[in-house]
């Protein structure tokens, strides 16, 4: 049987929420310049679309993770594949994510970028599975709390497949 993607977010909602997300971030960093940080590969369609919708100034960078447990212990430990180019200190940091379910990478990451001396430092994610979750991570900005399936779109794919469709779907048809 082949995969077939159904629409769980029409793009139209996704850029509408986005829109709501840049105006909200906009108002709590006023007065200052946020430092945004991607999470790559997946988080690059969202912080590029998010970046034009906030009004303060605003600098990006990326880094690259991977996450290695043991058999199947799944306590993660964070390999960074790509580091930042940009040192933190008395930055205002914005960590932007395309998805968020266990929270384990993202705990294991904000350890890492807290030593690097940020002023202060925030999550921002597109999705957000919080029944997922294993460690207690704060995300403070949310586009959509989504069901247990598996998405793809904007950004987020399946075997390298579907990133690039501007709505967010679930795959369906995959043994």
């Amino acid at each position: 049987m082949a995969e077939t993607i159904r629409v769980l977010v029409p793009e139209k909602e996704v850029d509408k929420r986005i829109e709501e997300l840049g105006k909200k971030i906009s108002e709590d960093y006023a007065g200052k310049q946020v430092h945004l940080i991607c999470v790559l590969k997946g988080g690059v369609f969202f912080m590029c679309e998010l970046a034009k919708r906030i009004t303060v100034p605003v600098s990006m960078d990326f880094m690259s993770v991977s996450s290695y447990g043991a058999g199947t212990e799944s306590s993660g430990i964070v390999k960074i594949v790509k580091d930042l180019d940009e040192p933190l200190e008395g930055k205002d940091v914005l960590i932007v994510e395309d998805i968020i379910d266990s929270g384990r990478t993202l705990f294991h990451l904000m350890k890492i970028l807290k030593e690097r001396g940020p002023k202060s430092m925030h999550i921002c994610t597109l999705l957000d599975k919080p029944e997922r979750r294993v460690e207690d991570v704060k995300v403070d900005y949310v586009g959509f709390n989504i069901p247990d399936e598996f998405v793809v779109g904007y950004g987020l794919d399946y075997a390298q497949k579907y990133r690039n469709l501007p709505f967010i779907g679930v795959v369906e048809g995959v043994e």
